[in-house]
């Protein structure tokens, strides 16, 4: 799963530079390419990292509930 992360970002790294590059020589589409980018990142990317992270309850310890905060207060 790490290895497919990495490639997933250096594809939106390659997609990003790829935009910038066509919005410095003023093409006409360079701002689809950017918005594509955008997209990718915020749908593809971003939820496949979330997934990643999350799974497996790592983050149980950072919620904060009645219980934790009544053993808190001892």
């Amino acid at each position: 799963m790490k290895t497919i992360i990495k490639i997933l970002f250096i594809i939106f790294l390659v997609w990003m530079a790829t935009g910038v590059y066509l919005l410095n020589t003023n093409h006409e589409k360079a701002h689809i390419v950017m918005g594509l980018g955008i997209f990718y990142m915020s749908f593809i990317l971003m939820p496949i990292f979330i997934y990643h992270r999350y799974k497996g309850g790592k983050y149980k310890k950072y919620v904060i509930n009645n219980n934790t905060s009544i053993k808190q207060k001892d």
